[in-house]
């Protein structure tokens, strides 16, 4: 009996890439991810620059990275990509502690995550209509 081959039902027309070990928390990731999710990538790249939040630059490296890989990797018109998937997960906490009054120390926890963008080329509705 051999070993099964998986099938990635992603790999038809789509293009990953993965950051890890992101200087922030989950929490704070998701509502960013979540806006870019269906836009055009040259949307969702502006909507990043002008974020006031300061992990978007690393969100945005990522998205870039992305398209670096669809447009040599795959060679896709970047013209065509949109985010399909971005998500989130959590990686390592470092712990450390803040000195206190009365001999006592607080925790202090430095959470770490991992992004995962997914692009891929938009279908292209073509109409069939004639103008007169």
């Amino acid at each position: 009996m051999s070993k099964k081959q998986k099938i990635n039902k992603l790999k038809e027309n789509t293009v990953r890439s993965v950051n890890n070990n992101i200087r922030s928390s989950v929490r704070k990731l998701n509502p960013i991810l979540k806006a870019i999710v269906g836009k055009k990538v040259d949307v969702a790249i502006r909507e990043l620059q002008f974020s006031a939040k300061r992990i978007t630059k690393e969100i945005r490296k990522t998205v870039s990275s992305a398209v670096a890989n669809a447009e040599n990797n795959n060679q896709y018109d970047i013209d065509k990509l949109i985010v399909k998937e971005a998500y989130c997960g959590k990686k390592v906490v470092m712990k450390r502690f803040r000195p206190r009054a009365k001999g006592r120390a607080s925790p202090i926890l430095k959470p770490y995550s991992t992004i995962t963008i997914i692009l891929s080329e938009a279908k292209q509705m073509e109409s069939h209509g004639t103008k007169s």
